[in-house]
């Protein structure tokens, strides 16, 4: 029996991305760094393309 694949969404391989760069850089523990990394891509994503 093969076991079920997950696939997981572009927007969760960057918050994975931004923690671990957090994680790297911060002393904050995983919960804290996600929640973090999730506020980050939320203004980066606010930013019109324009100005990106």
């Amino acid at each position: 029996m093969a076991s079920p694949t997950t696939v997981r969404s572009p927007y969760l391989h960057r918050v994975d991305l931004v923690t671990d760069v957090i994680k790297t850089h911060a002393k904050l523990g995983d919960k804290d760094a996600n929640e973090l990394a999730v506020q980050v891509l939320r203004v980066l994503n606010s930013v019109p393309e324009k100005i990106r």
